[in-house]
């Protein structure tokens, strides 16, 4: 039996949300039913660049921003699931909170077994397709942790330039900054 849920069993889904189809992955706003994958990958170390590894309670809070985001500002954070069915194994972030200078894109696999698999690549160029025609963004940026090499890398492969000049998002984490422009993907 799933850990999460509504309140008295009761759910509500966000409506008028868009859903991304790629060849491998639907994309989609965060629902209930995707939050013990969610939890599950912020108790882990893998969530070490997006503020965990942390406790399910904590997790649920951040997960309420992903929902709240929506609500707020009309787009954001996609959860990805594979088309043949399971749990989400991702989320593609296309977001602004508060106190961010820009807008962004980012991404996180959730367990070892779903990276490598080209899940990101494939979620991101869907979101980035998304924002800048459907949204109408000119630009994004990703923030990411210099250590972080592994989304270093994909930002380079979407078509991601550094951007030195660009200002932080957090300046007690002077992350790397990476600039996404329309037609900036290969």
């Amino acid at each position: 039996m799933p850990r999460s849920g509504g309140v008295g069993g009761m759910t509500v889904a966000l409506t008028g949300t868009p859903v991304l189809q790629t060849a491998r992955l639907i994309l989609h706003a965060p629902v209930a039913e995707d939050f013990d994958a969610y939890a599950d990958f912020m108790a882990s170390p893998r969530a070490a660049f997006v503020g965990g590894p942390m406790v399910r309670a904590t997790a649920w809070r951040y997960f309420g921003h992903h929902v709240g985001h929506w609500a707020l500002r009309g787009f954001g954070t996609f959860f990805l699931k594979p088309r043949s069915g399971g749990p989400a194994v991702g989320m593609i972030m296309a977001w602004h909170p508060e106190g961010y200078p820009e807008r962004e894109v980012g991404w996180c696999i959730f367990t070892r077994a779903a990276a490598g698999q080209g899940y990101a690549i494939e979620g991101a160029r869907a979101v980035l397709d998304h924002v800048f025609g459907t949204l109408g963004w000119t630009t994004a940026v990703s923030y990411i942790a210099p250590e972080n090499t592994a989304s270093i890398k994909l930002a380079a492969r979407l078509g991601a330039v550094h951007d030195r000049a660009a200002p932080q998002a957090d300046p007690a984490l002077p992350d790397m900054i990476w600039r996404h422009s329309p037609g900036g993907m290969p």
